[in-house]
């Protein structure tokens, strides 16, 4: 989401999807049905203050700090690490921070439904929502048989995962209709989630299992940094037993907020007669179909263009055209070779 979002400053932490942070909306999602003392956030130290800048009701406690940056799979362990402690059998939801979510009551009731079948059948429960387009972006949750249907929440047996597929994989699992964009929204207890590091990723295992025994500061930096850095999806759910996971098919107003096409789409409900969406001083003549963000003391102003990006922060302009927004990544990767690191 550059130049929204910095090495210093993510996208979490960003006013992207309106006058709050995404942050700071994540955590609005929970306050009316769970308890803040129940709510923990993992993040490194260079974002901490952050945080607590935006949602100081959460105790200092409850911040589980990342040694440094190693993919999911480290980080959800480290969180299952330590809470085993207090907690080794009480359901815990992973939930990112940089989602969309247009129905937050339906999603809260998918969670608590979550919460109730973990408990029951003992099985790690996770979200998929169906795929508007073949993403290779995302990963695709195969699902089978409906196991359970009560109170409208859909809950499906799990068949697999694949991780982030070629086009024309993603293409074919669009048309099979069985499979399912993956939310990312992991749901076990701590002592599941590690037994489960144990038997799939046992590189992962042995070092969490170190830091959970321990719980030093040191003993943590050391076994976090020696562990393989991926995604638990690579790291576990693509080897799990199928029968261990089961799937609650999300129909919430979901978005993976990753780049500006698909930003622009999860809120198309808020676009102009002209089908541009501005978060911004915006002024345009015939412009349609435009993603605009600006500072407000500076007017944005476009003729004759359609379905562009146009991003204006204090010290860096983009624009592209909304098709070509997965290639911002390749104009960062021009800052860091160029040493124009002070842009990131």
């Amino acid at each position: 989401m550059w130049p929204l979002s910095r090495e210093n400053r993510p996208k979490q932490f960003c006013k992207i999807l309106g006058d709050k942070t995404m942050f700071e909306q994540t955590v609005e999602r929970f306050r009316n049905d769970f308890e803040v003392e129940d709510i923990y956030v993992c993040l490194n130290s260079g974002l901490l203050d952050q945080a607590r800048a935006l949602a100081p009701e959460i105790p200092l406690g409850n911040y589980i700090i990342e040694p440094e940056k190693r993919d999911t799979a480290p980080a959800m362990g480290l969180v299952a690490a330590k809470l085993f402690k207090s907690f080794p059998d009480e359901p815990v939801a992973y939930i990112p921070s940089d989602h969309y979510i247009g129905d937050v009551k339906r999603f809260v009731a998918m969670i608590k439904k979550a919460d109730a079948m973990i408990r029951e059948t003992g099985k790690m429960l996770d979200i998929a929502v169906t795929p508007t387009f073949p993403s290779t972006a995302l990963g695709y949750t195969r699902v089978g048989k409906k196991m359970s249907g009560e109170e409208s929440i859909e809950v499906y047996e799990f068949l697999g995962h694949a991780e982030k597929p070629e086009f024309e994989t993603a293409k074919k699992y669009l048309e099979q209709g069985d499979y399912l964009w993956h939310a990312s929204y992991y749901m076990w207890t701590p002592r599941k989630i590690l037994e489960a590091f144990d038997k799939y990723s046992p590189e992962h295992g042995t070092r969490l299992r170190e830091i959970s025994k321990a719980g030093d500061e040191e003993t943590t930096r050391k076994n976090f940094s020696a562990m393989p850095q991926i995604s638990f999806d690579y790291a576990v759910t693509e080897k799990i037993d199928p029968a261990n996971i089961l799937i609650i098919k999300g129909d919430f107003g979901w978005s993976d907020v990753g780049t500006f096409d698909i930003l622009y789409e999860a809120q198309k409900a808020k676009v102009d007669e002209a089908g541009n969406l501005s978060f911004s001083n915006f002024i345009g003549r015939e412009a349609s179909g435009c993603l605009i963000y600006g500072r407000p003391e500076k007017v944005i102003t476009v003729v004759g263009v359609e379905d562009l990006v146009i991003v204006d922060t204090d010290d860096a302009l983009l624009v592209c055209p909304k098709s070509k927004a997965q290639e911002i990544k390749k104009i960062v990767q021009s800052l860091k070779e160029n040493k124009k690191e002070k842009y990131l």
